[in-house]
């Protein structure tokens, strides 16, 4: 109380402090004058250091400003700790009480605890005595029970039977044996009661007839697996302790239900079809009764063979994921465990198990392969028609699929089997076709077969299958879901329900193809440009882009075009008013779907893949062959020395010839048998129909069905370049050379046709042999230059104006695409320069002013054919003007020129040199330069 007093009085001290008026800023600057020393330790002696700082003469004046000065000070600081005391005095008061509380709580607890322990010395002393009569009530209680759970189980063994027949009609195995078992440890432990002393031998009993409904039960899991009641007997066998020979059983079971299940299938078909319920096809072989059964009945009886075997394997997947999960759980519940004994015999069986199912899988898949391929064995697969091969092939391929997911295998055996048959019967079915193909390429008009601008051979139904190509067995819209992710097996797609072999009804695409355009063209607007429709390059359709290709080649697609040029060269285009559609015929619709069926089976059963790749390129090497012999085929072309066709098509048609053209009429009867093989092996060169006319000028000798035949070999050469990477992905490794030496010296000499074709049109178009006529007419010895260009000239024009004429009238039947319109003007042209020098060699005497009028004709002639063809530059416009110009050479000059120009006749060269006798050259510098020429031509003889 008495420090609660002094701090009230010092409080009212301090309020009295801060009730006086003052300046904080002026109370501040006081603090702040305060020497740092004042604020050190409570040992500093503040009298003593104010004593020392007085001056040796004192003055009483500024002695009293000085402690005026101070206690200034010390009231400044006086004041500002009340007011921090009086800031900080409630949080005081507050602790003050609480102290004062808690000294009041623990005065309380301490009475609280003297209480509790009176309490408890009252009721230690009173206990002991009421404890040992409630124990021994305890006891007496206890004994009663154990004799009366003894009466209970005494009672539940007599009932025993009756429950074990329920749990055995429930397929309850594990717990029918759990109890025979506990049935069996309880009698032995009640076996001092004469009541139960016959019980053991009559649950021994009825053990071993558990055990044999639990086989019964085990060979239901081969055909049907449910994967509670396999777990249930696997539940039973280990309790049994024959984990190991359930394992064995079930491998047996497994052998048995293969042989009954396919038996049973082809019986019910055989007795179907037999119309009657003889016996005998029940007592024969299982060989003898695939032999038996119809054509009608094969394929379902093969997919209702392959949908039963397929539940065996299914089984036997499923029971393989059934181990492999509870080994799992197992192991982890056996590492928590505490048994090694337990554990490593668990182990033991565990391991005896996997290797046991591991190996069944090999030997299951070698019975399934042995039974279909004695069931295909049983009938000739030759009289089958295609789909129904095909459907075969699709089968088996499918069961080939089934069999490598199922254990890794390649399936030799029915890989073998199938090979053969399919290369057999797929011989006999390439045969039929090329006769087939050779009757319609000789009745073959060559009329456009008019289909849609945006059609693709994916759009026919024979290439339907490589939409799904990349997993047969996924439809497409799995595809997508699994393209990111793992692939899915069989097994996984089809393990909850399902059959890969169900027979579709629908399995032919019965969807109607729309690859037909309605009049041939999608788009018949006469003055509409294809170039029209867009408004800039990059706006022009590739295949539009694809048309224009260089001028002097007419192969190499233009690096780059521009929509100016595009627009310009619309004179050479004679179709631009018409969609850019395939060029193509029905015959050439007919071999691209014979194309597609072909890779259809080479997708099926890929070990044929050689085979059936090496009759493909059968189909396009007589396609081709075909297209030679009724357009291409003029002696007189090699000739010329032009290099029409190139030494590689030259080889190309000459190995086609040599190894696929029958050239003889009539068989040889004294032919050895090796030859008459090979014969077979060959087709009849075909015949172009009398139908098609190529001797008409009116129609430029053919031009059109020239132009439909030619393009349709492009347009197919280019399906076959479409064609290339699933061909490359299907071929073995060790064959891949033959496809690459197919397309690189076949389909890619498709386009080196197209010159030796239109020659003959070109050669034909304008009658050259006029020209030289009239130019034989011209007199070349003028003695002064002239101004105005030969009649020859003008007449050469017309016959070119005449063929852009006709050019415009076959475009109105067929498009006219411009690596063909370039190549017969080249052509054209290049005949014509050719027929320009050939008539200047033919001149007798000529002039310098004679060479003067030559040049003048010919830029006349090429100032106007510029105007009709957009062709730059000029064929063969060198080869005019050089030799215009080598009548002004030197003797040295002009023996070094006939070395360099070998592409000039001798005829040409001589007459070169003899004209130019007189002018500048005399006749010894002109023997010189004839033994030159005669040493040029001597290697040509």
């Amino acid at each position: 109380m008495q420090k609660i007093k002094s701090l009230m009085t010092r409080q009212e001290e301090f309020r009295e402090l801060r009730e006086q008026p003052s300046d904080p800023q002026a109370e501040q600057e006081l603090i702040n004058s305060i020497e740092q020393v004042y604020f050190s330790t409570d040992s500093f002696d503040i009298v003593k250091y104010e004593l020392e700082k007085l001056p040796p003469v004192l003055s009483l004046q500024e002695l009293e400003e000085y402690r005026d000065k101070l206690k200034q000070q010390q009231a400044a600081v006086s004041k500002k700790v009340a007011d921090l005391i009086l800031e900080k005095q409630p949080a005081y008061v507050k602790e003050l009480e609480r102290v004062t509380s808690l000294q009041t709580g623990l005065q309380l607890a301490a009475v609280i605890c003297t209480n509790g322990r009176r309490h408890l010395n009252i009721a230690k002393e009173g206990f002991t005595q009421a404890s040992l009569g409630l124990l021994a009530n305890q006891r007496k209680r206890q004994l009663l029970i154990g004799l009366l759970k003894s009466l209970r189980t005494i009672k539940t063994l007599q009932r025993t039977d009756v429950r074990l027949s329920e749990m055995l009609e429930e397929e309850d195995y594990p717990g029918a044996i759990q109890l025979c078992l506990e049935c069996q440890k309880a009698a032995s432990t009640f076996k001092h009661y004469s009541c139960i002393s016959e019980l053991n031998s009559k649950l021994q009993d009825t053990l071993e007839q558990i055990e044999e409904q639990l086989d019964v039960a085990l060979s239901k899991i081969c055909k049907n697996f449910d994967i509670n009641h396999y777990t249930k007997v696997q539940q039973a066998y280990r309790l049994l302790g024959k984990t190991q020979t359930a394992m064995d059983q079930l491998h047996m079971h497994f052998t048995q239900a293969i042989h009954n299940t396919v038996f049973q299938v082809v019986l019910g078909y055989v007795e179907l079809c037999a119309g009657n319920t003889d016996t005998k096809f029940q007592k024969l072989q299982y060989k003898d009764l695939c032999t038996h059964v119809t054509p009608d009945s094969y394929i379902p009886c093969l997919a209702d063979l392959c949908k039963a075997l397929w539940e065996v394997m299914l089984s036997y997947y499923r029971t393989m994921e059934w181990h492999e999960k509870h080994d799992n759980e197992d192991t982890t519940s056996a590492s928590e465990g505490s048994n090694m004994m337990g554990t490593e015999e668990t182990d033991f069986d565990r391991g005896y198990i996997k290797k046991k199912l591991e190996h069944g899988l090999t030997r299951i898949w070698q019975d399934v392969q042995l039974k279909v391929k004695t069931y295909l064995l049983g009938t000739d697969l030759s009289i089958f028609k295609y789909d129904d091969f095909i459907f075969v092939l699709d089968i088996i391929s499918r069961l080939m699929q089934v069999g490598e997911e199922f254990c890794g295998s390649k399936s030799e055996v029915l890989q073998e089997s199938i090979r053969k048959q399919s290369v057999n019967y797929f011989k006999n079915y390439h045969r039929t076709r090329l006769d087939e193909l050779r009757m319609f390429l000789e009745n073959e008009t060559w009329e456009l077969c008019p289909v849609k601008s945006n059609f693709s051979i994916l759009q026919l139904h024979e290439f339907k299958f490589m939409e799904q190509s990349r997993s047969p067995s996924v439809s497409p819209s799995k595809q997508q879901t699994s393209a990111s992710s793992k692939t899915v097996t069989l097994f996984e797609q089809y393990c909850s329900g399902g059959n890969p072999f169900e027979i579709q009804a629908n399995h032919k695409d019965e969807e109607t193809e729309d690859v037909l355009a309605s009049n041939g063209y999608e788009s018949d607007e006469p003055e509409k440009s294809a170039y029209q429709e867009y408004d800039s390059d990059s706006d022009v359709p590739e295949e539009l882009k694809r048309d224009y290709v260089d001028e002097q080649t007419g192969d190499a697609p233009v690096k780059s075009v521009s929509r100016e040029t595009l627009k310009s060269r619309k004179k050479s285009d004679y179709s631009l008013n018409k969609v850019n559609a395939p060029i193509l015929t029905n015959t050439t619709l007919n071999v691209i779907r014979l194309v597609g069926k072909y890779m259809q089976m080479m997708n099926i059963l890929k070990p044929i893949a050689f085979d059936v790749i090496h009759f493909m390129s059968q189909l396009f090497d007589y396609y081709m062959y075909a297209i030679y012999t009724f357009f291409g085929r003029n002696d007189s072309l090699e000739s010329t020395g032009l290099g029409l066709s190139s030494s590689r098509l030259r080889t190309t048609l000459n190995r086609i010839q040599e190894s696929l053209i029958d050239l003889e009429v009539s068989a040889d009867p004294t032919a050895t048998l090796t030859a008459a093989e090979e014969r077979k092996e060959k087709v009849p060169s075909p015949h172009l129909s009398h139908l098609v006319i190529l001797t008409s000028g009116d129609t430029l000798y053919g031009l059109a069905e020239r132009v439909v035949a030619t393009e349709s070999l492009v347009f197919l050469a280019e399906q076959f370049e479409f064609l290339q990477p699933h061909l490359d992905a299907v071929m073995p490794a060790v064959k891949k050379p033959f496809l690459q030496q197919f397309y690189s010296q076949t389909v890619s000499t498709a386009s080196e046709l197209r010159k030796p074709i239109y020659w003959i049109v070109a050669g034909k178009a304008i009658d050259y042999e006029q020209m030289l006529l009239l130019m034989a007419n011209v007199k070349w010895d003028v003695k002064e230059i002239m101004s105005q260009h030969n009649i020859y000239v003008d007449a050469l024009l017309k016959e070119f104006e005449q063929f852009n004429r006709r050019l415009n009238e076959v475009s109105k039947r067929v498009r006219i695409p411009l690596p063909v319109s370039n190549i017969l003007w080249e052509h054209c042209i290049r005949l014509a320069n050719r027929t320009i020098v050939e008539g200047y060699a033919n001149v007798k005497k000529c002039s310098n002013e004679g060479r003067a009028l030559m040049q003048l004709d010919f830029q006349q002639f090429l100032m106007k054919l510029e105007k009709l063809t957009d062709i730059r530059p000029i064929p063969d416009k060198e080869f005019v003007e050089t030799y215009i110009k080598a009548y002004y050479l030197t003797e040295n000059d002009m023996e070094r020129w006939i070395k360099e120009h070998r592409e000039y006749s001798t005829k040409q060269l001589t007459n070169l040199v003899n004209v130019c006798l007189g002018s500048h050259i005399n006749k010894k510098a002109r023997q010189k330069l004839l033994a030159a020429i005669d040493d040029i031509d001597r290697p040509k003889r």
